[in-house]
């Protein structure tokens, strides 16, 4: 006899009752999701250029293409809205969220899927513009902003975490509808790049992928057998300072939650009231970049926002506090640290 699937009535149940339950009780699938209509929209994208090879997609526990499998992993929780807004509200942050977000990963994730396919970065060209595919895959990267030999489509300038994440990323600027990349990238050093994955995606039309999904879907999240509230646990801890709310505690300690007598402006409005200031003096204590200290004080004003804290207008005190968390996030923890790379 087969076995029945259980259909989850979303609506009747709270948030704390989904955050007990184990991830593979979720019964999830992407047939009938509002993921449907985007993967077939990758597709089309890709018979447009006349690829017929079309990466196979299923639900994980992150983005990722596994390590050399031409298959893309989609976070779980886009599968369902209850899920989405449990994700907002344990991390701040939906990735892939919103149509548009979506599709930018569908079409980082496929260059990936296509690489491994067709085994591309074995080829001498490839290497020669990307780099050695083997380089080592650390953990964080650092970033010229400003490169024109990258392409600009993730946040924080993905395309310099690594060989494989440069040529992904410029595979999605290519495929990416109306993306205007023989314009706007006229005269940039990465415009040979782009006109590689031109010639090469027009070489391969129909062929048959060299290599193909090995069957088993590494981390899936038909087989998540931790709650939802302990992989939530574990995303935390794994995120460290990255995690958007790694600095609520001492953002609380230095400012007020809510208007009262003693903090009477936002602290998000005494930020940008004294932004110059601080980063000004973060830099020249920490010797980073403007650029980044920038990005940094940016997060930190959103934060406050989020967790409503009030601070004097002019308060002297409270200007000085913030420089110096900011140095010490600085000196400590800046850096980038990778979340959709490929996994072994």
């Amino acid at each position: 006899m087969a076995k029945t699937t259980k259909l989850i009535d979303w609506e009747k149940l709270t948030d704390e009752e989904i955050l007990q339950m184990r991830v593979r009780d979720f019964n999830l699938q992407i047939k009938g999701s509002s993921l449907e209509p985007l993967i077939n929209k990758l597709y089309e994208e890709l018979a447009s250029k006349g690829i017929s090879f079309h990466p196979p997609c299923y639900l994980a526990d992150e983005w990722l293409c596994p390590d050399k499998e031409p298959i893309i992993g989609i976070p779980f929780y886009l599968a369902q809205p209850p899920l989405k807004s449990i994700e907002k509200k344990m991390m701040f942050e939906v990735e892939g969220g919103t149509e548009k977000s979506c599709m930018k990963l569908l079409r980082h994730e496929c260059g990936h899927a296509l690489n491994y396919a067709f085994e591309l970065y074995k080829k001498t060209r490839w290497r020669e513009l990307f780099g050695r595919f083997s380089a080592k895959y650390s953990e964080c990267y650092y970033y010229q902003p400003y490169s024109r030999r990258f392409v600009i489509h993730l946040k924080d300038s993905y395309a310099q975490a690594h060989p494989d994440e440069d040529f992904a990323e410029t595979f999605a600027i290519w495929l990416t509808p109306n993306s205007n990349w023989q314009e706007k990238y006229q005269g940039w050093p990465v415009i040979k790049k782009l006109w590689y994955v031109d010639n090469v995606m027009k070489k391969l039309n129909d062929k048959e992928p060299i290599t193909t999904a090995k069957g088993r879907l590494p981390w899936s999240a038909s087989r998540m057998t931790s709650t939802l509230a302990g992989f939530y646990e574990r995303k935390r801890k794994m995120l460290g300072s990255d995690f958007q709310g790694y600095y609520d505690d001492s953002l609380r300690e230095l400012f007020k939650t809510g208007s009262s007598a003693s903090a009477t402006t936002r602290a998000s409005s005494v930020l940008r009231l004294y932004r110059r200031q601080i980063i000004d003096n973060v830099v020249r204590w920490t010797g980073h970049r403007k650029y980044d200290i920038h990005q940094l004080v940016n997060r930190i004003i959103l934060r406050c926002d989020g967790l409503d804290l009030y601070a004097k207008k002019d308060g002297p005190d409270d200007i000085i506090a913030i420089t110096v968390l900011l140095t010490s996030i600085a000196r400590n923890t800046f850096r980038i640290r990778i979340g959709r790379k490929r996994r072994p």
